[in-house]
C-alpha cells in the first residue's frame, strides 16, 4: 500500500509541476499583453494615480540631518586580567609540582 501512495505522490508532483510552467508561460503572455497596452497608454508612469503637491496642498518636509559626536574616551584595561583565587592557585602549584618531579 505505501508502494502505491509513493507512486501517486510523485504522480501529483510531477504533473503540479508540469502544470506550473505551462501557467507561467500563460501568464507571461497575459502580463505582456496588457503590459504593452499599459505602456501605449501611459499607465506605467509611477506618479499617474498619484495628484500633484500642489493639488493636495503638501508640503515636502527634508529628514533632519544627524549629527554625530563621539567622545574620545580612554580605554582602561586591566593589569590583572585575573582574579587571585587562592584554591585555584593551590592546585595550580601542586600541578606544576607534580610535572617536575
Amino acid at each position: 500500500m505505501s508502494r502505491l501512495t509513493q507512486i501517486l505522490q510523485n504522480l501529483y508532483l510531477r504533473v503540479e509541476g508540469f502544470l506550473s510552467v505551462i501557467w507561467n508561460k500563460f501568464v507571461n503572455v497575459v502580463k505582456s499583453f496588457f503590459g504593452f497596452f499599459a505602456k501605449l497608454l501611459g499607465l506605467t508612469e509611477s506618479g499617474y494615480f498619484l495628484e500633484s503637491d500642489a493639488a493636495q496642498g503638501t508640503k515636502r518636509v527634508e529628514p533632519p540631518q544627524q549629527i554625530e559626536t563621539k567622545q574620545n574616551t580612554p580605554v582602561e584595561t586591566p593589569a590583572n586580567r585575573r582574579r587571585s583565587n587562592a584554591k585555584m592557585d593551590y592546585y595550580l602549584n601542586m600541578a606544576r609540582d607534580m610535572k617536575k618531579g
